[in-house]
């Protein structure tokens, strides 16, 4: 009886695991198949889950009827290329020292720079926003730019347990040749590290890729505006009774599409970077 139970079991879990699959997957293809309606569909609201129109041309005409949207695509590939720069660079250097360095205090900075986690966006982003009002950074790139060549708390904790999993006797046969912590960070530590900068610059990109709050509190022009807001003002400002949903949706899969090809390719290391935080222990 055991054993015919088995194969009982496994369908069952087979079947609730394509159930709970589908229920996750059918806004995606809904959103397929409104991106690919005519005009007359847009206008009477009558989108199908599954795709009965297939118009690729929609995917052209975004940019005909909204003649700012490549500036905005380009826009968002801008600024999450420097955001993803920073992240990577900053990062994995507080994590080295983090890590290597041998400090009085280290431990309580590492646990105070933990605990800004738990701190929500909406508390900073006035003090933020009236710094940089300061310094005359509103309306540029640079409020979004500049904080991520000042690390992040998650990042810097992953690559740190990353480093933890790296012997220090790499380290200490550097030392002998002649190199410096610098020396042993740039020709040791960072070649070793593929892994977790890849995972990091990924955590970054889907980040800011869509992010809406930032550039909409520190961008005023509307020409600056990166994808994701842009998308909001084009769903507000089609000037018709019935907003062109379909075109809106098709600027939706530039946003969703990235993302999903990016974890897709880069799974194997976001994989390795939870091994490594898991497996090294907080010192």
């Amino acid at each position: 009886m055991g054993n015919d139970r088995k194969p009982i079991e496994k369908a069952v879990v087979y079947i609730l695991l394509i159930l709970i699959g589908i229920m996750f997957i059918s806004p995606f293809i809904f959103m397929i198949s409104i991106s690919l309606a005519s005009d007359a569909t847009n206008v009477k609201g009558a989108f199908t889950l599954i795709p009965k129109e297939f118009h690729f041309e929609n995917y052209l005409k975004i940019f005909e009827k909204n003649s700012t949207m490549g500036k905005h695509l380009i826009n968002s590939i801008v600024f999450v290329f420097f955001c993803m720069v920073g992240q990577v660079f900053s990062s994995s250097f507080v994590a080295f020292g983090f890590a290597r360095l041998r400090a009085k205090g280290k431990n309580i900075l590492f646990l105070m720079l933990l605990a800004t986690l738990m701190i929500p966006q909406d508390v900073y982003i006035i003090p933020q926003f009236m710094l940089f009002k300061k310094l005359n950074w509103l309306d540029t790139y640079l409020p979004i730019i500049i904080p991520n060549f000042c690390g992040g708390a998650f990042n810097i904790f992953l690559m740190r347990q990353f480093f933890m999993t790296i012997p220090t006797t790499l380290d200490d046969a550097a030392k002998i040749d002649g190199l410096g912590y610098f020396g042993i960070y740039r020709r040791i530590v960072l070649p070793l590290m593929k892994p977790i900068l890849i995972a990091v610059a990924l955590f970054t990109f889907q980040f800011n890729w869509g992010w809406f709050y930032g550039p909409l509190v520190f961008i005023q022009s509307r020409e600056k505006y990166p994808l994701a807001v842009a998308l909001k003002y084009m769903q507000a400002s089609s000037g018709n009774a019935v907003p062109n949903w379909h075109l809106v949706m098709v600027g939706a899969m530039f946003l969703t599409i990235p993302p999903l090809i990016t974890y897709f390719f880069g799974q194997k290391y976001i994989l390795e970077a939870n091994i490594a935080a898991g497996s090294a222990s907080i010192k």
